[in-house]
């Protein structure tokens, strides 16, 4: 089995973008929830709340590439 290189770095380059979104989705929500009374609550938290299911949905689409990278088999001609 060949390692497929290319997919393998925009494998790694979307876990670089998971990990920046893993922290700043939490920094996000406690911003808002540090600041309930203020008028932009809700949009902060709502922000946040996406930010942590794009974290949670980046970090199963990068360990998804860097496995078909690593373990994909070339397709066979028929």
């Amino acid at each position: 089995m060949k390692t497929d290189k290319d997919l393998l770095v925009k494998g790694v380059k979307h876990f670089i973008y998971t990990v920046i979104l893993m922290f700043t989705a939490p920094i996000v929500l406690w911003q808002a929830f540090k600041n309930q009374g203020h008028f932009l609550y809700i949009p902060v938290l709502i922000f946040g709340i996406l930010l942590a299911i794009a974290a949670i949905a980046m970090g199963f689409y990068s360990i998804h590439l860097v496995m078909e990278a690593l373990f994909n088999r070339p397709k066979k001609d028929t």
